[in-house]
């Protein structure tokens, strides 16, 4: 059975993105994929400390959920993430997620010295964002820094769909068209990971 992590990155949990996560996490089901829900907002999770003791054998030293989260991510097919936009990226909730996972860098670069550019992907993700404003250019730092986060995790951006003018709660409700096809999405992914 595939397994599918989607990770809710939103401080709100009847927020946008959550919404729309709700519907990819349906159609994963729908197709068979068994999925676990992380919500970050729930994780006690400090942001890097830039300790560095991670060097030693790639593992972060600060002791509290991000092992677990770490777990279930490294143990999936794939990865939903969702996160609405914060400043022309990521929420903060994600970002120490993200930051966190300096870790999987430095085993990954530093200790199993993977050359850059020349791994394959394992796995595949998928990414999901809501933004308020209807800005050209809206997503792009988001999905650059979402590229490098799956970098670390050993798979490929596989789609992302993204939002413009979502603020706030029950906007994306005005959208059915969103709903479906987030749900339509979630479908696919599940199928894409089969493959």
């Amino acid at each position: 059975m595939i397994k599918i992590a989607a990770v809710y990155g939103s401080p709100r949990r009847k927020g946008n993105t959550a919404e729309l996560m709700k519907q990819a996490v349906s159609g994963a089901r729908d197709e068979g994929a068994q999925v676990e829900e992380i919500f970050l907002r729930d994780q006690k999770m400090s942001p890097c400390l830039e300790i560095y003791k991670c060097k030693e054998e790639g593992q972060c030293a600060i002791k509290d959920d991000f092992q677990k989260v770490l777990d279930i991510l490294m143990a999936s097919d794939g990865l939903i993430l969702a996160s609405p936009i914060f400043f022309y990226t990521v929420s903060a909730h994600t970002k120490i997620l993200m930051d966190r996972c300096q870790s999987c860098w430095v085993k990954k670069y530093w200790i199993d010295k993977v050359p850059f550019g020349k791994w394959t992907a394992k796995r595949k993700g998928l990414f999901i964002s809501a933004g308020a404003t209807k800005g050209k250019k809206l997503f792009d730092g988001a999905l650059l820094t979402v590229k490098y986060f799956f970098d670390v995790l050993d798979m490929e951006l596989w789609n992302s769909l993204l939002y413009r003018g979502l603020d706030f709660e029950g906007d994306v409700l005005k959208h059915p068209e969103y709903l479906k096809q987030a749900r339509e999405t979630g479908r696919d992914f599940a199928k894409a990971l089969k493959k």
